[in-house]
């Protein structure tokens, strides 16, 4: 799921492209994408787009008429932008924006329709669509432990929880937990208050870093390979292969769809966390810290 860095990026260009443009044709070819039906998405078909919003993980689209166009790509849905109205559009096509410079398509892969499109009107109508979690660029240090400990949760789901803060998702939860040396699994209410000033410092400088690692990426042009997967990261994705910081393998914790990776060494005291699966699998078998799993693979 593209998370605050990548939908930074995505307003960056589309206000370069399409700020002060008309648009002048849509089409919808998804039955699920569009959401709401007042206002149709008619209503903003010869305005001009003259805001941006970011609410959490979504893209808000100003018009001149005070309209808004709400996109919230889930973990499928990506942008696209081309200089022409396509003549036909592909089967991952969810969604064509035809402005009087070219065309903003919404595309989703897979089979999983959860992309979506809301018309709304004014402030109040994109107020129904805003999470409400911290913005971290305009919080304090005090104000982020606060948001934390609102609820008793696993570090992991409270750094992921848009109602608390916002704009952070799997991918970048990882690599934050990692830059501050703290495990997902700590609950908040146990966190103390040198951790969790770690943990914003932490959260603030990868989110930031990332913003301007993906800036020099693009080179100026629209961004075209938004993906939770890099190189360059620390521990998402990097499962079996060396922590940058202190070479023991990556570690991960699977359910339903997502992942949690993880240093052992950096961010547990070398304490093995219960993957789900593998846990009910090996039983008592299972190891408990990453000298016994080396161990065991040796």
């Amino acid at each position: 799921m593209p998370e605050l860095p990548d939908i930074t990026l995505y307003i960056e260009a589309l206000r370069q492209r399409i700020h002060g443009k008309r648009l002048e044709r849509t089409r919808v070819r998804s039955p699920f994408v569009l959401r709401s039906v007042d206002p149709p998405l008619d209503a903003v078909q010869g305005a001009s787009v003259v805001a941006f919003e970011r609410l959490g993980k979504r893209i808000a689209i100003g018009f001149d008429n005070d309209v808004w166009l709400v996109l919230h790509l889930m973990i499928a849905g990506r942008l696209q932008w081309r200089d022409d109205w396509p003549a036909t559009l592909t089967r991952a096509a969810a969604l064509a924006l035809g402005f009087e410079n070219g065309t903003l398509l919404l595309t989703e892969a897979g089979t999983k329709k959860r992309a979506s499109l809301h018309v709304v009107r004014g402030h109040a109508g994109l107020a129904a669509h805003q999470p409400g979690g911290l913005e971290l660029d305009r919080a304090s240090a005090a104000e982020f432990e606060a948001a934390l400990k609102r609820r008793n949760h696993t570090l992991k789901r409270a750094l992921t929880d848009p109602r608390l803060i916002s704009g952070v998702g799997n991918a970048y939860s990882d690599e934050i937990l990692h830059r501050a040396r703290l495990s997902p699994v700590t609950l908040t209410s146990r966190l103390t208050s040198e951790e969790s000033a770690r943990l914003f410092t932490a959260a603030r400088e990868v989110l930031a870093a990332w913003l301007e690692r993906l800036r020099g990426k693009a080179h100026g042009e629209f961004p075209s390979k938004v993906t939770a997967f890099h190189d360059e990261m620390a521990v998402h994705g990097k499962y079996g292969k060396p922590c940058p910081v202190c070479k023991t393998k990556v570690q991960r914790i699977r359910y339903a769809d997502n992942e949690t990776n993880y240093c052992p060494r950096c961010q547990t005291n070398g304490r093995l966390l219960a993957d789900r699966s593998l846990s009910r699998l090996l039983k008592k078998d299972w190891p408990k810290s990453i000298d016994e799993l080396e161990q065991l693979q040796s």
